[in-house]
Order: C-alpha cells, then sequence, then structure tokens
C-alpha cells in the first residue's frame, strides 16, 4: 500500500490490482470493473469519479476470485454466499450447503470470549428459521422466550448474536425442566446489572475527544464481561455452600 493510499484510507484500482495478482496472477482490472457491474463490490467514488476501494472490499474480491478459481461457483452462487457474509454468517462448507452460523457463536463449553463473541455477533442477522436451527430449539419454545421478552427481533425481522446465546442456553436449561417463564429471574438480574454499568459507562460517553465513544465501548465491554464472571462465581460459590450445609 501506497503512503497516499494509507492517508485516505482506500485503495485506487490500481493499488487493488497490485495487491489481488499476488495470489491471482491473471486478474486484470477489467475483470475487478465487472465484479463491480455484478454488484459483488460496491467501491466508493470520489466527485471525480474514481473508484476508492476499502481493505474490506479487497477481501470481498479475493473471496469471489478464490471462490471461482477453487470451487468453480458461478456469480449467482458467490452472491448468496456474500449476502450470507453480509449478515454475519460464514459461506457454505459444502456445495449445496447452507450458510453457517460462526461456531464461537454456538459452542456448548462455556461463553465465548468478549473478543471472539463481539467480533463474530457484529452484524449478525439471522431469520427465525435460522436462530432456531442454530440454537437447536424448536418453533414452540422460541415463541415462549419471545413472550416473556428474554429474546426480541429487530424491527427489520431478524435476530442477532445476543438472541442466538439466549435461546440456545434456554434450550440447553430446558432439558433440565427450566421454562421461559422460570427465566424471568435472568432477565431481572441482567436488568439490575445493566443499569450499573449504565451508571459508569454514561458518564464516558457524554466525554469530549475523538476517542470517547471508543473508549466508553471498550469500558462497556470490560463490564459486561466482568458481570458475566462474577454473576457465575456467585452461583457457583453459594451452591457450594448449600452442599457444604
Amino acid at each position: 500500500m501506497t503512503a497516499t493510499a494509507t492517508v485516505r484510507g482506500s485503495l485506487s484500482i490500481g493499488e487493488v490490482l497490485a495487491q489481488l495478482r499476488q495470489e491471482f496472477p491473471d486478474v486484470t482490472i477489467s475483470k475487478i470493473r465487472f465484479l463491480e457491474s455484478e454488484g459483488l463490490v460496491e467501491p466508493e467514488r470520489t466527485p471525480s469519479g474514481y473508484r476508492k476501494f476499502s481493505p474490506m472490499h479487497v477481501q470481498r474480491l479475493r473471496y469471489v476470485l478464490a471462490a471461482q478459481r477453487d470451487q468453480y461457483l458461478p456469480l449467482k452462487v458467490i452472491r448468496e454466499h456474500l449476502a450470507a457474509m453480509d449478515r454475519g454468517l460464514q459461506p457454505p462448507e459444502t456445495p449445496g450447503g447452507g450458510p453457517r452460523v460462526p461456531i464461537t457463536l454456538v459452542q456448548s463449553d462455556g461463553f465465548p470470549g468478549a473478543d471472539a463473541f463481539v467480533k463474530d455477533a457484529a452484524g449478525l442477522r439471522l431469520s427465525r428459521d435460522e436462530l432456531a436451527t442454530s440454537a437447536e430449539i424448536d418453533d414452540r419454545l422460541l415463541s415462549a422466550l419471545e413472550s416473556f421478552g428474554l429474546v426480541t427481533a429487530s424491527p427489520g425481522g431478524h435476530y442477532d448474536g445476543d438472541a442466538l446465546q439466549i435461546a440456545k442456553a434456554a434450550g440447553e436449561l430446558s432439558v433440565f425442566g427450566l421454562e421461559p417463564r422460570h427465566l424471568r429471574a435472568f432477565k431481572a438480574a441482567a436488568d439490575r446489572e445493566v443499569g450499573l454499568i449504565e451508571q459508569v459507562v454514561t458518564p464516558l460517553r457524554r466525554q469530549r475527544g475523538a476517542d470517547a465513544a471508543g473508549r466508553a465501548q471498550e469500558t462497556e465491554r470490560e463490564l459486561a464481561a466482568l458481570s458475566v464472571r462474577l454473576h457465575a462465581s456467585l452461583v457457583t460459590s453459594m451452591l457450594g455452600q448449600d452442599q457444604r450445609r
């Protein structure tokens, strides 16, 4: 990347070509323009009409070119893969398969690390069927979770990574006879914890400075992780006390 590209945070089509040719020697500017015309990548334009590609655009082009070269996928299928990726999903592992939820969001061996969780949950948008399938619950349980306000869809009708985590945990708890109505205590406790976190974070959000919002977000994320750890430790400790009595 040139110094100019670094300063403005974007790449010209020639700079993109230079990067892609390291892995795809046969790619041309005409090929990149064709993929743009097909809607697979949408770079910004300067007032004078020059294309401005971001690192994400380059990553997207790499995926398209690799899918064509290694899997011989038609553009229609690649477009479907990209649409799934835009919703935070991973493309199918095998031809004809469906998009997949990132593994860190459905693992059952404990709550994912804060960094991995935020990275994978950011932008995740699942349909109702995708949520139920990924969480391994049925529609009856999902409807009950919604009725008690434990899971909610966005205004656009999609469900995010938080909804997936809640639905999956609720499904696993249901094996022990705990129904959504029993989980209202968890929601009440979470509401109180959020109130405490907001007391700390709100003043940070009001501060001036270019990095104020970033500091507030980082603090919020750290406090959320600590509250989860504290909550789990308290439950474990109290259960241990009951056993010792």
